[in-house]
């Protein structure tokens, strides 16, 4: 009896140690999921984002035009890429803080990425068009 109290008082199990938040297992499922799936997308934008900037140098070359759409979307695939390293380092790292602020990093940046390809998109349509 007096081994297994010793145990439990080691492990932190006794009556001592506080419950975990409700929903604390499901938030950390959660936050790896939305990591898992950040991490592959991001990489991929980054090809995105450098397959655009080559087709719009070929493209402008042609006309002799320039634009800044090629200039947001160097910014962009860096930005795609911090997304993609925190989303994997959130996969790395053992405590939950970490992985909540490294998954936040890479929630903000991805949204902050996705906004800019978006508005390179109407710079280059409208550069092409015009």
């Amino acid at each position: 009896m007096t081994a297994h109290l010793l145990r439990v008082l080691e492990r932190g199990d006794g009556p001592s140690r506080r419950p975990p938040p409700p929903g604390h297992r499901r938030r950390t499922a959660l936050d790896e999921r939305t990591c898992r799936m950040i991490c592959p997308i991001a990489s991929a934008m980054v090809g995105v984002c450098l397959t655009g900037i080559g087709l719009l140098h070929v493209t402008l070359a042609l006309r002799a035009r320039q634009t800044m759409a090629d200039d947001l979307l160097s910014i962009d695939a860096l930005l795609f890429l911090i997304a993609t390293l925190s989303s994997y380092f959130a996969l790395r790292v053992q405590g939950t803080t970490r992985l909540h602020r490294l998954e936040r990093i890479a929630d903000a940046t991805f949204i902050l990425a996705m906004l800019l390809l978006t508005a390179a998109c109407f710079i280059i349509t409208y550069a092409l068009n015009g």
